[in-house]
């Protein structure tokens, strides 16, 4: 443990970092669009080095891998849902509404770039993760919403039913697909840039540069301030739990299934975390104009907490990895 205190990784100070400065200079008015935009730029080099990077047999093997990309959905779509439902005692304790958002942030998808960017780092399957990353945020256009109507009903208080964008299936293709077909396509004159440490600058930077973005935008709308300190200690600490859990289930049940290291990596990335990205629009469509203060925030310490454990234990893999191949 002093090792690392005196040796931190640096992913994790990247983060530490990002929401120190959003704390003290949150992006707001036309800064925060620039850099809005500046993210999906970033998500896009990201996903265009990945494809530069990897063979066009191993992209096509992760296509092929379906048990991965069910297993992986079966644990966001499935598995989480449970454990939302099982925890609806603890409403008494943080009130109905706080309730509401932690059992909505188990109905949103997986991550994409932070699930893909963290196997990468651990050097597992990056193909299936890609795949069942994105797999799980076309999938949660519709069954995010229908999961809400089952579980949450009476919560949706917009009026009106439930309204769909399918212009959510356009943004993932031009930003994370048409990146990932563009590296294949030109990853013969490539391929040896993409394959060294740029693509682990891009992954860092593109992941601190989310979490900046996502706590400046907490702070600007005033959610901190709507709770007290013992809530937020209550709900950072359920979610360090809940991560943990999530890793260590999807890990014993993947090796169980008898699925290769590099797969269960992905399984336990990419079936472990939930989308802030994906969960903050959805919410705004779904509630219509409800006040979203609470019901997104277990959502965002969520995020928060899910990146800081997921990148540490990473990094531990990939150190492992490399001691293995040496």
């Amino acid at each position: 443990m002093l090792s690392r205190l005196k040796n931190p990784d640096p992913l994790i100070v990247l983060i530490i970092s990002a929401v120190i400065l959003a704390i003290l200079f949150p992006a707001s008015g036309a800064f925060a669009d620039w850099f809005s935009t500046a993210v999906k730029i970033a998500i896009a080099l990201l996903f265009y080095l990945y494809g530069a990077r990897l063979s066009t047999h191993e992209a096509l093997e992760g296509l092929k891998n379906w048990k991965l990309h069910l297993t992986i959905l079966a644990f966001t779509f499935v598995v989480f849902p449970i454990i939302g439902l099982a925890l609806r005692p603890i409403q008494g304790l943080i009130g109905h509404e706080l309730y509401l958002g932690i059992l909505y942030l188990t109905l949103v998808p997986s991550t994409v770039q932070s699930s893909v960017a963290f196997t990468s780092i651990a050097r597992g399957n990056v193909a299936g993760a890609i795949v069942s990353a994105s797999a799980s945020n076309l999938a949660g256009v519709v069954l995010t919403p229908l999961l809400v109507m089952l579980l949450m009903s009476g919560a949706a208080t917009g009026g009106g039913g439930v309204h769909v964008d399918t212009s959510v299936f356009m943004d993932i293709a031009i930003q994370l697909l048409l990146p990932f077909v563009l590296g294949q396509l030109t990853r013969r004159w490539v391929k040896g840039i993409a394959a060294n440490k740029a693509t682990k600058i891009v992954d860092r930077g593109s992941i601190a540069m989310v979490v900046y973005s996502a706590f400046s935008a907490g702070m600007v709308e005033g959610i901190w301030s709507t709770v007290s300190v013992w809530q937020i200690v209550f709900l950072v600490a359920f979610s360090a739990a809940l991560v943990s859990f999530m890793l260590w289930l999807s890990r014993a049940i993947s090796s169980r299934a008898g699925f290769p290291r590099k797969d269960v990596i992905a399984i336990e990335f990419c079936g472990s975390k939930k989308s802030l990205a994906s969960g903050l629009p959805m919410a705004a469509v779904i509630f219509g104009g409800a006040n979203l203060g609470l019901l997104i925030l277990p959502l965002m310490i969520f995020h928060q907490v899910q990146l800081m454990i997921c990148s540490w234990l990473a990094a531990r893999y990939g150190r492992q990895a490399a001691e293995q191949s040496a």
